[in-house]
């Protein structure tokens, strides 16, 4: 039996699962399309709140992967959707034009660095790539005036061509050591984010959380009590997982190994750390 044939909903990564960058990871295309004629239901979930739904939908179709906007979840679409549930009227934005959509469509009033300076209710920080230090120092100023600070996501860095990039977390970092605040996180690994995206597929029967970073795909899975398969092709690496002490279902080189018989050896039991 293949692996995904264990698993009607897949949770999919992006960002060192498909795509490193504007680049493929080979054989990820080909997996996802032999996935989808096993019948599996897919959601596309991504930490990055830059890109909105039909974005990551054409950035997925570059890299041979045919998918739907709405079976994209965004860090972004989770914290504005987190937001206007518990009323948040403003917010302070580090962010880039899909965080921004995201709030604003949610009926959140979104304020920059050359906003009239009134105080807002929350201060939001995503990836925010053109960021500038008079940004970061509004925001550290808003905290201290009360504003809860919230992050789309807690990732220090994320995978491009050649290494890794500052990510979310990064900034975040900043504000945080300012003020000696603490964000709540919406992304991965906590509970919001993936369960948007089951709740996207329509759900029903067990979930895999596919992706390659151990402090968010498999720690979100964990924490959900889902399984999870660590693909080898973005952060993590199998040093990591022996010393880790959040534990992968599977682990595999790629995601080729959805459509395989999981090898006894790659099977990572919870009674039994890799060897």
């Amino acid at each position: 039996m293949a692996l995904v044939d264990r698993y009607p909903v897949l949770l999919l990564d992006l960002d060192g699962t498909i795509v490193r960058g504007d680049e493929p990871i080979p054989g990820a295309a080909e997996a996802i399309a032999g996935v989808r004629e096993h019948g599996s239901r897919i959601a596309f979930v991504t930490n990055n709140a830059t890109r909105a739904p039909d974005d990551v939908a054409r950035h997925l179709a570059r890299a041979g992967v045919q998918a739907d906007p709405a079976e994209v979840v965004t860090s972004a679409i989770a914290t504005a959707e987190t937001l206007a549930a518990r009323a948040v009227r403003s917010a302070y934005v580090i962010g880039e034009t899909a965080l921004r959509a995201s709030l604003q469509a949610a009926g959140i009033e979104v304020r920059d660095a050359s906003s009239d300076g009134s105080a807002v209710d929350v201060v939001v920080v995503g990836l925010d790539r053109d960021t500038t230090y008079a940004d970061l120092r509004v925001a550290a100023e808003q905290v201290q005036r009360g504003a809860t600070l919230v992050a789309t996501n807690s990732d220090t860095s994320y995978p491009v061509p050649g290494g890794v990039a500052p990510g979310a977390g990064a900034l975040l970092a900043v504000i945080e050591a300012t003020t000696g605040s603490r964000a709540e996180v919406i992304g991965k690994p906590h509970p919001a984010l993936l369960e948007a995206a089951v709740a996207a597929t329509g759900g029903g029967g067990p979930v895999l959380v596919v992706g390659d970073r151990l402090d968010t795909d498999v720690a979100g899975a964990v924490g959900l009590g889902w399984d999870s398969l660590l693909v080898l092709t973005g952060v993590s690496t199998q040093e990591e997982v022996r010393a880790s002490p959040v534990i992968p279902t599977y682990v595999a080189q790629t995601l080729g190994a959805l459509l395989s018989d999981p090898e006894p050896d790659r099977v990572v039991r919870p009674d039994r750390r890799p060897a």
